[in-house]
């Protein structure tokens, strides 16, 4: 099989040895016993020093960061080692480009000699088998690929049939343990879950809710878990707000089973990269749920609503629903003192940010003032909905569908208003450097502040037209909704959020009011 190894005594030699699910550990060929007894047999025929034996139970054959070939490697740096024997070239690795690299390169510059038993390769020997190493080494490549592709189209077939594939089950459940690929419900964690969604009901934005985790020494999901975090930082073992975020936007807190969020880059990488939420697979009723469908409805209104602002340390009952009637844009909110008291007032932000443009108009005016208008205008319209409804309870789906439809079109209608306000403005700012009233450094800021500003709407607007409808809601409830308003939990953001989709103020101090299901009418004050 291979020539003499005349010089025998000159060798310290180690065994490698690899195994791994994708060699198919059934066959007895490929286990680690009968490559152990392989290399012995080679040694001892050809009177080898043996100073080590490497193995690597379980470890791919598509990457190299394997700890036994790595303390190989360190050995073979330190002169301890100057021969390496394997079964054959796959146990090495099956990365052709890497394999080829240890072979070709890294073994003769520190003057290791390679042996591959089955394939008849021995770098120290010149002969036709070493010849055909990169041959060899790509088949073993497209081998890894084959298993990869195979392996990973199993997994997306458990996917879409709702089985859970991870390793660690979402927060809230746990495997279980009678079933394989099914998560039971983890009564300590749910409990947390469940309190959180209540949380987010009564208003609390999910950075109170992380303080008041923390403050209570509630521990988050890698700390429940007993998993070590990659990198300590300041808030390791914290709760954070993304993470309270990411829980309550989970659907596997309402029975949905969801997975393929990531993915790796291929075969060769571990590194993975996130998928679009479209592209997910999710699958409906797979487990018991932690909350109800309708609570997690809401909360996900009053996410949105949130984020329609920025982050402020000012919370008022209208956050996120009201917007400027002119412009589009959310109504920001300043404080101002007066009489020895801090008073809030709504202002455009288009206003505040492009004054010196009259890109909008101040709209100021008391949020105290504004919330109270509107808790009237809500009240009155609720009245007249409930007396409508009991004259005439026959509302039909279609009417609802337009209704949020046109809702809709309002706003994708005031997005492109804007995007052609801005491209004017532009093309006024242009003609004034052109004609001199601007110098560069002015034309600069100002032009490149309102390019960014129309980006940002465009982006806007292709959201918008792909956006689907929100759905509307259903007569019944609608009316439940209004009844409890009306009994004087008017006040209530979950409640408001519910009901309004949206609220434009108008520079003449005008209020408009969109419904999320057919009201008597858009009603201006």
């Amino acid at each position: 099989m291979h020539t003499e190894i005349s010089n025998p005594m000159d060798y310290n030699a180690a065994f490698y040895i690899r195994l791994s699910k994708e060699d198919d550990s059934d066959k007895e060929s490929e286990s680690v016993g009968n490559q152990r007894s392989l290399l012995k047999a080679f040694a001892q025929q050809h009177r080898l020093n043996v100073v080590g034996e490497y193995a690597d139970d379980g470890y791919s054959g598509g990457n190299f960061d394997r700890p036994d070939f790595q303390r190989m490697i360190g050995d073979i740096e330190a002169g301890r080692v100057n021969m390496v024997l394997t079964k054959d070239m796959s146990r090495l690795g099956r990365d052709y480009i890497q394999t080829g690299y240890y072979m070709e390169k890294y073994f003769p510059a520190r003057q290791v000699r390679y042996i591959s038993i089955l394939d008849g390769v021995d770098t120290g020997v010149d002969s036709t088998a070493n010849d055909i190493t990169p041959f060899r080494a790509i088949m073993n490549d497209m081998y890894a690929k084959d298993i990869s592709k195979k392996i990973t189209s199993v997994k997306r077939d458990k996917q879409r049939k709702g089985l859970f594939i991870g390793g660690k089950a979402p927060y809230g459940y746990r495997l279980s343990p009678d079933e394989k690929n099914v998560i039971v419900v983890d009564e300590p964690a749910a409990k947390v879950v469940r309190r959180m969604f209540q949380m987010a009901l009564d208003g609390l934005s999910c950075r109170r809710i992380a303080a008041q985790l923390n403050a209570e020494g509630v521990p988050p999901p890698a700390v429940y878990a007993n998993l070590t975090p990659s990198r300590q930082g300041p808030y390791s073992g914290q709760w954070a707000t993304e993470r309270v975020t990411a829980t309550l936007k989970n659907e596997v807190y309402i029975g949905n089973m969801v997975q393929g969020r990531s993915r790796k880059i291929n075969y060769k990488i571990k590194e993975c990269r996130r998928v679009p939420p479209e592209d997910w697979v999710i699958v409906e009723e797979t487990h018991e749920p932690l909350v109800r469908h309708e609570d997690f409805a809401k909360v996900q209104l009053l996410i949105e609503s949130r984020q329609r602002t920025r982050s402020r340390t000012h919370d008022f009952l209208l956050k996120g629903l009201i917007f400027c009637h002119e412009c589009g844009y959310p109504l920001g909110v300043i404080n101002r003192k007066s009489g020895g008291r801090e008073l809030l007032y709504f202002v455009c932000r288009t206003y505040q940010r492009f004054t010196k443009e009259s890109a909008c108009t101040c709209h100021c005016v008391r949020v105290e003032a504004i919330t109270a208008a509107v808790l009237e205008q809500i009240n009155a319209l609720c009245q007249q909905y409930l007396d409508r409804s009991k004259a005439k309870q026959t509302v039909t789906t279609r009417q609802i569908q337009l209704a949020s439809g046109d809702t809709r079109e309002k706003e994708l209608t005031a997005l492109q208003a804007q995007e052609q306000s801005l491209t004017v403005k532009l093309d006024s700012v242009y003609n004034d450097k052109l004609a001199g009233v601007l110098d560069e450094t002015d034309f600069q800021r100002i032009y490149g502040g309102m390019k960014q500003q129309r980006q940002r709407l465009q982006a806007q607007i292709r959201q918008a037209q792909s956006a689907q409808p929100p759905p509307a809601l259903p007569e019944q409830q609608a009316q439940e909704l209004v009844n409890r308003f009306l009994a004087g939990t008017g006040e209530n953001r979950e409640l408001l959020v519910s009901l309004i989709s949206r609220i434009e103020l108008t520079e003449a101090k005008e209020l408009h009011i969109f419904w999320r299901f057919p009201a008597i009418g858009t009603n201006a004050r």
